[in-house]
């Protein structure tokens, strides 16, 4: 498993239990899902997201792009 589909994992994750929560316990819940979504958001245009470098530290892998490949096999 990559860092990429494991931060999917732990954002679906988080997404239904605070929802969950949200109906059967308190509506306070989905502030929660409010947090996960705008980090998400901000992940997406900054590269930077606090679960990738907690799932790297776990011994995921990053996912490579086929130009990062092409790029790493040009310096070698």
């Amino acid at each position: 498993m990559t860092v990429e589909r494991g931060l999917r994992l732990v954002a679906g994750i988080f997404v239904l239990l605070s929802v969950t929560l949200g109906v059967l316990h308190s509506g306070y819940w989905l502030f929660l899902t409010a947090f996960v979504g705008l980090n998400l958001f901000q992940s997406a245009f900054s590269d930077w997201c606090p679960m990738m470098w907690v799932l790297g530290k776990f011994g995921l892998r990053r996912c490579v792009s086929p130009e990062e490949k092409n790029t790493v096999k040009a310096a070698a």
